[in-house]
């Protein structure tokens, strides 16, 4: 493998862990509403987060996603991904 296709890999491994580590975050944090339907943003585009972590969870899945899911359709599948897999979820 070449030198730059390694860091390119490296570089989206770490971008995926960081995406993950930032979504749980954000769900156990005291304020988050569970419900992402209620999001004030939910409508907006979801975020580059979620985008990496939907591709890692539906490569494993052997599932496609939609990239214009909006940030409270993303949410729910990654939860229903993370299900799926169980990637993510504390047992």
């Amino acid at each position: 493998m070449s030198e730059s296709k390694q860091r390119r890999e490296d570089r989206t491994s770490e971008g995926q862990q960081d995406a993950a580590k930032e979504l749980e975050e954000v769900s156990q944090s005291p304020g988050a509403q569970k419900d992402p339907d209620r999001w004030v943003t939910g409508g907006e585009s979801m975020t580059a987060a979620q985008a990496s972590y939907l591709k890692t969870l539906a490569q494993e899945a052997g599932e496609t996603v939609d990239p214009e899911m909006t940030k409270a359709e993303a949410s729910k599948k990654i939860e229903q991904l993370q299900e799926e897999t169980g990637r993510g979820i504390d047992h």
